[in-house]
């Protein structure tokens, strides 16, 4: 059995004169689940459409599972929820989920009993008889979310899924996936960076049609350099990074945008440098917002990784 999951060689797609995607190349293999990350226009639902099956590229190839986007052999295998998925008003959430189970080659009993599995998996089996009306955006999102986990899929394609919601929804969102991870991998196009970082353990940046960036969001390496970014709360920048600089250990304290810091440090020598940090921190009478192991996304995205 093939242990790649997606393969892309060369892959371009042209809307006119304008170049959507321009020669993408990259291989994920199964079980990694990956978010793609890029400005408006950068080419992600261009490529998730192509992934689907629902465009042909221009030019190149992409394969899914060993095969052509949009075959038959990935029925049941791969789903995808388009931004824009909506809900047929005219019918309820256990009408709808149902016809989807049927086209999935499930009879009538086992489309039924589908339905109650993936409507518990979102939290939403008292609303089976609900018409769409009748429920939140965030519901909604939520049902379209089970709609996509009809038949056990193998690979999710989500785009923008939590676009639009409110903070405790988005949290619910967030929470279904990560719990349906283990078993599901997930490619995840979203402008949200914290999003992608907390879901996804591979980034890709599109720019233009371009891959950018590829990241993998691994705090340890092989070597003794690691790094810490803090999040400061308005502080003396100069006398701050004077006491970190001056703490065993710490190689180097940089800071790429304001009151953040990214402090390199070499763990041989001090192994708890977030319990040193955290000590001056406290010492000096200075809040922080957040501790981060490792790099932040955006700073290994947009201002490259040593």
């Amino acid at each position: 059995m093939s242990t790649t999951m997606i393969e892309c060689k060369n892959l371009s797609h042209f809307y006119g004169s304008k170049a959507a995607l321009s020669n993408v190349s990259f291989e994920l293999p199964v079980g990694e689940s990956v978010g793609l990350v890029g400005p408006n226009g950068a080419g992600k639902t261009t490529l998730l459409n192509i992934l689907c099956g629902f465009l042909k590229p221009t030019k190149g190839t992409a394969q899914l599972f060993g095969y052509k986007p949009g075959a038959t052999e990935l029925i049941g295998k791969v789903s995808a929820l388009p931004q824009d998925a909506k809900l047929d008003p005219g019918l309820t959430i256990a009408e709808q989920l149902t016809f989807y189970g049927r086209l999935q080659g499930f009879d009538s009993k086992q489309a039924e009993a589908e339905v109650i599995r993936v409507m518990e998996a979102v939290d939403l089996k008292n609303s089976l008889n609900e018409k769409p009306v009748a429920l939140s955006h965030g519901m909604g999102k939520r049902v379209v979310i089970a709609q996509a986990l009809i038949g056990n899929p193998q690979l999710i394609m989500l785009d923008e899924p939590t676009a639009g919601l409110d903070p405790v929804n988005t949290r619910n969102i967030r929470s279904i996936i990560a719990e349906l991870s283990s078993e599901t991998t997930f490619i995840i196009s979203s402008h949200n960076l914290e999003e992608l970082d907390r879901l996804c353990p591979r980034i890709i940046l599109l720019e233009n049609g371009i891959i950018k960036s590829q990241q993998t969001n691994q705090i340890e390496n092989e070597n003794s350099t690691r790094f810490i970014t803090v999040q400061m709360e308005p502080c003396p920048t100069s006398e701050l990074v004077a006491k970190l600089q001056a703490l065993d250990g710490v190689v180097q304290v940089s800071s790429s945008q304001k009151n953040e810091f990214i402090i390199e440090y070499n763990s041989q020598i001090q192994p708890r440098m977030d319990q040193q940090i955290m000590r001056c921190l406290t010492d000096n009478d200075w809040n922080y917002r957040q501790l981060i192991q490792g790099k932040s996304l955006e700073e290994k995205l947009f201002f490259g990784e040593k």
